[in-house]
């Protein structure tokens, strides 16, 4: 069973096809008519348009003329580049073309059955989180007989124009697709997560571990689904498509059709001097101006290959416009990368995504306003949406996007596309459970850029633990929804924090409500004991506050460990101490070596301490060897911390 579908403007069609069957006649959509406000919002084309049939274009119309990437797409009189460049990504993926253009055998031209033509088609895209179904009529905006916006060089097939718009429908109008990015056109397209990759910032052709990493993660992205462009950056508007030395074009968005890894027999191993080749395979949706360096076809490298070799190798192109290139040379010229991940979201078992909607809402009391601005308002920062998730493990990468609502559809009224956003993400304690209210010890463990786009992201590999992820504004008190997700390989059980402090029930009353919070970072435990030069000593803290405890991840082989490890209780009194103990972690037995206990009443010191060790019994115990450095906060005020 597929995700649940939304029909867009409540329009069925089946049951629109059938009735223009029934009276004969060809569907003439009632909510996207064949006029101006269809193509632009306040501006008049210049040069009569007249929207046509497919039939009255050409002969023999088709939706699709035989394999999908065949063809190449042009851009048209007024059609928007990023949308041939989505078109080339689509169609290197079927799973996904099959799903933005649902059984197009049904939907396709039968000219043994023209009174089965309806002149209607359907496309569907993933719009704000939901799979929506767009449906229009087949009439297409033309001057002097030709298409004004997308079409492809095989005349007779219809597939992008039509897809165009229903795309254009579903913002407005075909203006509304100005200014769209090609993540967010493949994002709308097929569901997928887009991150886009800095080549320069990297350092790839420079850092040979990081340029293998990269490798391995655009194989795995390929091989899973997804859809992946790059670009070399234009300086100016005037070298917008201006050739490079080695026959690529500025400007330009190419599309991944294949990469390979690949071991080399005996023989080319004395020709090449390596035992593999890192290599990809990109088309130019335009179908020319290919590559001419290494691995193009008129190169050595290429003519020392004979035809089995490459068939071999898997170093064939299935179309025009296609080359291949060295991962080295395909780090060294292009500037941009545009990763759409094919994300795992099953009904059961292990997700890969998670994903919430929210939204930026404004109220008088400030502890119910939710649009408090960015990071730089520092007073209202904090009463922003909060969102908390963990990383099991260490070292996993995990790509945060947030989403605004588009507001493109609202440009006639004088409303701006996107507004300002970004997000925060804070490393905090490992038992938080309510809201933040001030960063005291918390680490700032990343930020996204803030700008008007429609998505920002922020891709990083984390340490094990709970972050909080604060989405916001620029300028606070501002409205507006939003679609936060996340993506990791381990599960991160992404979750909103909604409530400031524990909630008032019966069973709290009966054992004493807290009245106390506190909040404490372990930064390290040092010169710990050894009972003979040799032994291993892995430390690990257990942090308790009664019934409750935190237990920080073990450090390996060493007397001087670093853990930076927060938690936070909420206390019925200060007369339950906060327990900090220090263990070695041994195969058969733990060994307990020290331990302090804190009063942390409201009116202590919030600096950084340090403490010796002791034996258990409290502060009077005998000392022990070791001592822990800490911070510790309280407050009496439940929503301080």
């Amino acid at each position: 069973m597929g995700p649940p579908l939304k029909l867009f403007k409540n329009q069925k069609y089946q049951e629109l096809k059938q009735e223009c069957i029934r009276d004969s006649i060809l569907f003439c959509d009632p909510t996207f008519l064949p006029e101006n406000d269809s193509l632009f919002y306040n501006r008049l084309l210049p040069g009569k348009v007249i929207w046509k049939r497919p039939q009255d274009i050409c002969d023999d119309p088709r939706l699709i003329v035989g394999n999908i990437s065949h063809h190449q797409l042009i851009q048209g009189r007024l059609g928007h580049k990023p949308m041939i460049s989505a078109f080339s990504c689509l169609a290197v993926q079927e799973a996904h073309w099959t799903k933005t253009i649902p059984n197009h055998k049904e939907q396709e031209w039968d000219p043994r059955k023209p009174d089965k033509y309806a002149g209607i088609f359907r496309f569907r895209f993933w719009h704000f989180g939901e799979w929506t179904e767009v449906v229009i009529d087949d009439l297409l905006p033309t001057i002097n007989g030709d298409l004004v916006f997308s079409f492809s060089t095989s005349m007779n097939e219809f597939w992008n124009a039509l897809l165009e718009k229903a795309y254009a429908k579903l913002l407005g109008c075909y203006e509304a697709l100005d200014g769209l990015t090609i993540s967010d056109v493949i994002v709308d397209f097929t569901g997928t997560l887009a991150e886009t990759v800095d080549m320069q910032k990297g350092r790839y052709t420079e850092l040979v571990e990081e340029k293998y990493k990269l490798f391995g993660e655009l194989y795995k992205t390929f091989t899973k689904g997804g859809l992946i462009g790059c670009s070399i950056e234009s300086p100016s508007q005037e070298e917008q498509e201006v050739e490079t030395d080695w026959g690529l074009l500025k400007g330009h968005t190419y599309t991944m059709t294949d990469i390979r890894k690949m071991r080399l027999g005996e023989r080319l191993v004395e020709v090449f001097s390596a035992e593999k080749l890192y290599m990809v395979r990109l088309r130019n949706p335009l179908g020319r101006q290919e590559w001419s360096g290494p691995w193009s076809e008129i190169s050595e490298e290429w003519q020392q290959l004979t035809v089995t070799d490459r068939k071999n190798l898997g170093l064939v192109m299935s179309d025009d416009g296609e080359f291949w290139m060295s991962l080295e040379d395909f780090c060294r010229n292009f500037h941009k990368l545009y990763v759409c991940r094919n994300v795992n979201t099953p009904i059961f078992g292990r997700k890969e995504l998670e994903s919430v909607l929210g939204c930026w809402t404004v109220d008088d009391d400030p502890l119910m306003n939710r649009s408090g601005g960015c990071y730089n308002n520092r007073d209202t920062f904090l009463q922003n949406p909060q969102y908390i998730f963990t990383v099991p493990e260490d070292g996993h990468k995990v790509i945060m996007s947030l989403q605004q609502k588009d507001l493109r559809t609202y440009r006639r009224m004088g409303r701006p596309d996107n507004y300002i956003i970004g997000f925060e993400l804070f490393k905090v304690e490992m038992n938080r459970r309510f809201r933040l209210h001030h960063l005291y010890i918390q680490e700032r463990a990343g930020t996204s850029t803030y700008i008007d786009t429609r998505t920002v992201f922020l891709s990083k590999y984390l340490k094990k633990g709970n972050y909080v992820l604060v989405p916001t504004m620029f300028q606070h008190g501002r409205t507006s929804e939003f679609l936060l997700r996340i993506f990791s390989e381990v599960p991160v059980q992404l979750r909103e924090l909604t409530l400031d402090m524990p909630k008032m029930s019966c069973w709290n009353l009966a054992r004493g409500y807290p009245k106390v919070v506190t909040q404490i970072t372990v930064h390290s435990a040092e010169g710990l004991e050894k009972k003979y030069a040799n032994e291993t000593v892995n430390p690990y803290l257990i942090i308790k506050c009664g019934k409750e405890e935190v237990r920080s991840p073990v450090q390996k082989n060493t007397v001087h460990a670093i853990f930076d490890i927060q938690a936070v209780f909420y206390r019925r009194t200060t007369d339950i101490p906060i327990i900090v103990e220090v263990w070695n972690s041994r195969k058969f037995c733990d060994q307990f070596l020290g331990q302090v206990t804190l009063d942390a009443d409201p009116s202590d010191c919030r600096d950084l301490k340090s403490l010796y060790l002791r034996n258990k019994g409290g502060p009077a115990a005998k000392v022990k060897q070791g001592h822990i450095s800490f911070k510790v906060i309280s407050s009496a005020d439940l929503t301080e911390l």
